[in-house]
């Protein structure tokens, strides 16, 4: 057998990614506003629908009862509040709060994880 001869790649460590947290909710953070705003027309046609007659409020409270509508109203609530909290430590940046490469990593890990308390706490609310 040929010794110089490559042996099996193994893909799971070459698609390995080890991105820095900062980037991790940086990207999360424009994700979500991304996604926040194709959602906008939703939004625009609910509450047009919902203001245009007592029956279309029910029409849309009918439509919100169901299980893939609270996992939409779920998703956009917690993009939502991700997007604001990401939005708020932006500011702080901006007014030199949390400028450091320390401060840097200890805001991220702080906004994704209020993130992710806020989303199961919204989960249980809207559940």
């Amino acid at each position: 057998m040929n010794k110089n001869r490559p042996g099996s790649v193994n893909l799971a460590t070459m698609v390995k990614l080890s991105w820095p947290i900062t980037s991790l909710s940086s990207i999360l953070h424009r994700v979500t506003g991304v996604l926040l705003f194709l959602a906008i027309p939703f939004f625009l046609w609910a509450i047009e629908l919902s203001l245009s007659s007592q029956s279309g409020f029910n029409q849309i409270q009918q439509v919100l009862q169901g299980d893939v509508a609270k996992f939409i109203s779920w998703t956009i609530l917690s993009m939502l509040c991700y997007h604001m909290i990401a939005g708020a430590r932006h500011l702080l940046m901006d007014a030199g709060i949390g400028e450091s490469l320390e401060g840097g990593i200890l805001g991220s890990k702080l906004v994704i994880l209020a993130g992710i308390l806020i989303a199961a706490g919204l989960g249980v609310w809207i559940w």
